[in-house]
């Protein structure tokens, strides 16, 4: 792969050991390229603000700032910056918090190489990888997520919006699919997570396959 190809990679982790380990998983893989290592949320958005990555693999607990707040700062002031939470925890509410907060994906430390691998080009295509225990958390009823679907309140447009995000399709994909402008579908999906209370893309997929809205 051309060295203007590869996916800029920045670990987060409070832990040398698991930076060492990630970090020279990353050094073997031609198509990614590690740019830094930081230890706390605050590292995180200095390097970010100073490195502009691809993507974060940013875990979740650490001293300071953690890696949800921090997932929510960047992804608000660099919203083209994927972060991917990778964490030992998947307590439901840290689940919900950090994918809430911005995370494209939730992945746990005993996940494969390959996995890895697959996961972090998939974020940088704009693609969630969620765990089993990530999908159950997004797909039970919460409070704000109320039983009746409410179908009725997306227009049809919409709908096929919202059908194209769960077949996977970025907004660009899903722009040049309904030839409409990037702005429109922004637009478009920015009404569907409204209307649904969905925190985020992953959120609503998750909702739309519950309550088989698209049957």
């Amino acid at each position: 792969m051309n060295p203007a190809q590869t996916i800029k990679v920045l670990i987060i982790d409070d832990h040398a050991m698991v930076r060492r380990g990630l970090s020279t998983f990353l050094k073997v893989r031609p198509e990614l390229e590690l740019v830094g290592e930081g230890s706390s949320g605050e590292e995180a958005l200095r390097l970010c603000q100073a490195l502009q990555p691809d993507v974060v693999l940013m875990d979740l607990k650490m001293p300071g700032m953690d890696g949800v707040m921090a997932t929510r700062i960047i992804t608000e002031k660099y919203p083209c910056i994927r972060i991917i939470v990778l964490t030992s925890f998947q307590e439901e509410d840290l689940i919900r918090k950090a994918l809430g907060a911005g995370a494209i994906s939730y992945l746990l430390k005993n996940v494969s190489a390959e996995e890895l691998t697959k996961a972090i080009q998939s974020a940088h295509a704009g693609f969630s990888t969620l765990t089993r225990e990530a999908m159950e958390a997004l797909a039970r009823p919460t409070s704000e997520t109320p039983l009746d679907a409410p179908v009725a309140d997306l227009t049809r447009r919409e709908l096929e919006v919202l059908a194209l995000m769960v077949a996977g399709l970025t907004n660009p994909d899903i722009a040049e699919r309904l030839v409409v402008s990037r702005s429109t579908v922004k637009a478009h999906v920015s009404n569907i997570l409204g209307k649904l209370n969905a925190a985020n893309r992953s959120e609503a997929v998750s909702i739309a396959l519950k309550h088989k809205l698209l049957e």
